[in-house]
């Protein structure tokens, strides 16, 4: 079986999520930096064919009413340019609150603001995988 992984796109940085090799659960994975060209690109290829990824999920961030304003346009942009690098599914998954719930899980936890910049967007993109992988198994 092939793994999910799970991108949270950011201006600056994008967050990277894997699930298990059965599909059930999302882990963090790394944060990349977003240089908005090929190496990006190079390293989510790269990170697919490491980790045996046979779909890509990425947050689509949507407006609290359900469109989508010109961060989920910049969120589709990036998914259909990954759609042309990689030879596997690329989908768009609704992502409202998960930078939210992400924040407020490290707060809870006590983890500084400094340590939270770093993992904030890898928790980010596991609560968005997560969640598209809780949707598929209740439709089993």
């Amino acid at each position: 079986m092939k793994r999910y992984m799970g991108l949270d796109y950011g201006d600056k940085q994008i967050g990277v999520a894997v699930s298990d090799e059965l599909g059930w659960t999302a882990q963090g994975l790394t944060v990349l930096r977003n240089s908005r060209d090929e190496r990006v690109l190079n390293d989510i290829v790269n990170l697919v064919k490491e980790w045996n990824v046979g779909e890509l999920i990425v947050g689509l961030p949507k407006n609290m009413n359900g469109t989508v304003g010109p961060r989920g346009q910049l969120a589709m942009e990036f998914a259909e340019t990954l759609k042309a690098a990689v030879a596997i599914p690329v989908h768009l998954w609704d992502e409202r609150l998960t930078t939210v719930s992400a924040e407020r899980m490290l707060i809870e936890a006590d983890v500084s603001r400094k340590k939270r910049k770093g993992v904030v967007d890898r928790i980010a993109a596991a609560l968005i995988l997560q969640n598209y992988i809780d949707s598929k198994t209740s439709k089993r």
